[in-house]
């Protein structure tokens, strides 16, 4: 008698994709999250890894070639078929797109009850992420990753109308300073759930790809699953007993189209009142001297010549205004408001107030994302066009512009 064989894929409870981009400087170092997702596989069947490394370590091919390696990890095992190609261009709309969809398939086949997937490169905040080394695109916007994001969601349910419902549950941004405002805004428009983001610099290999055991251990508790995976990500070390920790600060968001609708609203109503007081010169002194007061991103002394100096935590500079009894009602009144819309979003977070590996920098204020917030003409966006932090729909929908030009 010959027995039957099942072609049925082991089901999951979480298909999580991981797209690194190792066409730079951190190819070797961030490549430590494939381990990781070994490991994690191996404790806990629940999880299916789909990889797309754009690598040239040595591995299933000679060092030095660059090339873009495809392939699963399950049950502690990669998949016997690995497909290998030339290099994609990881900071091409294009190319995310198409990964999107093909997680999506596969959460599809193993009865995923979640999909994830990880971005694993370098960030720039609201001026995007995922920075190739070659190819046309070099970084890419931030609207475009969200954008490629729904273009593979729709790509799925195209290809799989029996399975249109699905979208992607959350993004891990294994890069840095991608825990803002505007970047919130567009995932939710891509139909993104959770968004977890440092909104400081990151140091490689960075948020531990064993925060897929957190996802898949708290499906249906967003608040449960936050904290372990913020907690999991802030009690990372690399490095052995005198190592350094993956980040500064860490957040988990909320990305429900209800909140992300009322951030919108309130942080226009705020830009508005903004401009309108910045008319009076008292008012305006008043409000630069806030934001001054509140340090941007990248604050350890080696980052000076970085852009992201503007990019100041939402929540301390809203409360700020809200608390200054220099500014009118009004604009006190719309800080508050938008202060608490933000706040709303965020599920957990974590920061230090002595981060060793930068210089003992100070970021007990970096709760939550950060909005972009100029106060001289530099800081509008000092490297456009090769990377915009105003070219981004959130920034255009709210005004920021108009604050900029009274403010900065």
């Amino acid at each position: 008698m010959v027995g039957s064989i099942s072609t049925e894929r082991t089901a999951r409870s979480l298909e999580f994709g991981m797209y690194r981009d190792g066409d730079n400087n951190l190819d070797d170092i961030q490549a430590v999250t494939i381990g990781q997702a070994l490991k994690a596989s191996k404790s806990d069947a629940n999880i299916e890894f789909t990889i797309e490394d754009t690598t040239a370590r040595p591995g299933f091919e000679p060092g030095h070639v660059l090339r873009t390696e495809s392939y699963s990890i399950a049950d502690g095992r990669i998949s016997s078929n690995v497909a290998v190609s030339p290099a994609h261009d990881m900071s091409a709309r294009t190319d995310l797109s198409k990964f999107v969809s093909h997680v999506l398939d596969k959460a599809e086949a193993a009865h995923a009850q979640q999909t994830w997937i990880d971005l694993i490169d370098h960030g720039g905040g609201d001026g995007g992420g995922l920075q190739s080394d070659h190819g046309r695109a070099h970084i890419m916007r931030e609207d475009d990753i969200a954008g490629a994001i729904a273009d593979g969601i729709a790509m799925h349910a195209k290809a799989h109308p029996e399975d249109a419902g699905r979208a992607l549950d959350g993004v891990v941004a294994n890069q840095c300073l991608m825990a803002t405002v505007a970047f919130s805004s567009a995932l939710s428009h891509a139909g993104v759930k959770y968004l977890a983001a440092s909104p400081e610099t990151m140091l490689a290999p960075g948020v531990p790809t064993s925060v897929a055991h957190d996802i898949a251990a708290h499906m249906g508790n967003a608040n449960a699953m936050a904290e372990a995976v913020v907690n999991r990500t802030m009690d990372t070390h690399y490095g052995g007993a005198n190592g350094f920790g993956p980040a500064a600060a860490f957040d988990v968001i909320d990305l429900d189209p209800v909140k992300t609708a009322g951030v919108q609203v309130a942080v226009k109503a705020l830009d508005a009142e903004i401009v309108a007081g910045a008319a009076q010169r008292t008012q305006r002194s008043a409000l630069r001297q806030d934001a001054r007061a509140i340090d941007g991103m990248v604050r350890f002394p080696e980052g000076k010549a970085l852009p992201w100096r503007a990019d100041r935590p939402a929540l301390a500079l809203y409360d700020t205004f809200a608390q200054d009894g220099r500014l009118n009602s009004s604009l006190r009144s719309a800080a508050q408001t938008a202060h608490d819309a933000i706040a709303g979003t965020i599920l957990a977070h974590r920061e230090s107030d002595d981060f060793a590996p930068f210089n003992d920098a100070d970021y007990s204020n970096a709760y939550g994302p950060t909005i972009h917030f100029p106060v001289t003409p530099k800081q509008v966006d000092p490297w456009a066009p090769q990377i915009s932090e105003t070219d981004n729909a959130f920034y255009k929908a709210v005004g920021e512009a108009g604050v900029a030009r009274v403010v900065a």
